[in-house]
């Protein structure tokens, strides 16, 4: 895209967003099943390891997305990340053991540690800078619409069919997802590398970078209760008294809120800032986790799923225009890489966590729920009275000690 021209809905940007509710709709649309199937293997007390595990991989593997992501190219970063979910989609079937369902687990988080870092990489190279949220908006949008239609698509073809089928399906979208990278992506990355396995050798400075340190906090604390909720919602659904096969409703609901205020909160975020709308959609995601926990209702449960999606819905699109905006322009990759990374740990830590606290008693759920909030009351305080101050001093040293700055 000729990026000069402020244009964003061209078409390599619309198979894109596609491509990504395809590969999205994939991998969740097992979720609400999972943990049943766990069980039914004996492994119900490893049910905190579903999301754990898979976020694991996805983090580890992020400092490899990110660095072949700069080197080899965007394409080839997203088209291995959705092949692997076709792999796996197959192969869950085929697994009979606990000990062999958690490595496939593991072995899932491949795709989503390599493809969302090649999709945010290529979007920020088609868009303008100036609109760059709202961009990063539709394609999250669009993961959100996958979010949304694979768990409530995964548990009716279950309950109507088999489990099997469901694993099937979800094989059949990730491959679509493939299809449209392969025929209509065209590759962004000037001057890109032939892959070679010397690619694979990780330095420390490619890692983390260090630039993108903020987002990286506010990014892990916010995400810790996106691992909590979506770990015991399916439990907590039949607490509350959620039939069977409307135990997907949390995601549709959560999903519905998200995309109706993602556009109009890149809009915002590109116009007035990243900064203000991370403190409104931090304390908004604080009260949707806090009213879980008074939940004793189907209706009051599915009224925090909205208000929990409003809060990702604003939250998504300025913490990665962000990400991109502190970072390098030839480190893209590293940057979203750093991102992901602490993405990844705050589901995974939020997940194994809250199935510690919660320890399959319906009794803990309010506890489990309270203690979320608190933790993401965390990312409120960092950006109101730590990040700012933290600037302030920065525009402080430059005004009164200017010299040490261009010596840098």
């Amino acid at each position: 895209m000729d990026q000069s021209h402020g244009r964003i809905y061209t078409f390599h940007f619309i198979m894109l967003c596609l491509s990504n509710a395809l590969f999205s709709a994939s991998y969740n649309m097992m979720l609400p099943d999972l943990p049943a199937y766990l069980s039914s293997m004996g492994g119900e007390q490893y049910k905190g390891y579903i999301l754990a595990l898979f976020t694991l991989m996805a983090g580890l593997s992020r400092p490899f997305s990110g660095k072949l992501t700069d080197t080899v190219g965007r394409v080839p970063v997203m088209i291995f990340g959705a092949v692997i979910c076709v792999i796996c989609s197959l192969l869950y079937p085929l697994v009979s053991t606990v000990a062999a369902f958690l490595l496939l687990r593991f072995f899932h988080g491949f795709s989503t540690g390599f493809k969302p870092t090649g999709t945010a990489a290529y979007v920020a190279d088609i868009v303008p800078i100036t609109r760059r949220a709202e961009a990063m908006g539709m394609v999250g949008l669009f993961s959100t619409i996958g979010l949304a239609l694979g768990p409530a698509i995964g548990g009716y073809v279950t309950s109507i069919w088999n489990i099997h089928v469901m694993f099937q399906l979800s094989a059949v979208f990730a491959l679509l997802s493939v299809v449209i990278l392969v025929g209509g992506m065209k590759e962004t990355l000037p001057n890109k590398q032939a892959f070679r396995f010397s690619s694979l050798k990780i330095s420390k400075s490619e890692i983390f970078e260090p630039l993108v340190l903020a987002p990286v906090i506010v990014t892990f604390i916010t995400y810790y209760s996106y691992g909590v909720l979506f770990t015991i919602i399916p439990d907590f659904s039949n607490y509350v008294g959620l039939p069977p096969a409307s135990k997907g409703m949390f995601y549709t609901f959560f999903t519905a809120a998200s995309i109706s205020i993602r556009l109009l909160a890149g809009k915002v975020s590109d116009r007035y800032g990243r900064l203000p709308v991370l403190k409104v959609a931090t304390v908004i995601m604080a009260v949707g986790v806090f009213t879980l926990g008074v939940a004793n209702t189907p209706a009051l449960m599915l009224t925090a799923a909205v208000i929990y999606g409003v809060s990702v819905g604003l939250n998504s699109p300025a913490v990665t225009a962000w990400t991109i905006d502190l970072g390098r322009p030839e480190h893209k990759g590293r940057a979203l890489a750093s991102m992901y990374i602490a993405q990844e740990a705050g589901i995974g830590i939020g997940a194994y966590l809250s199935a510690f606290v919660y320890h399959n008693d319906s009794r803990l759920f309010p506890v489990t729920f309270y203690s979320t909030a608190i933790v993401t009351l965390a990312a409120t305080v960092y950006l109101i009275f730590i990040y700012q101050n933290r600037r302030m001093q920065t525009v402080k040293q430059f005004v009164f000690s200017p010299g040490k700055w261009f010596q840098r």
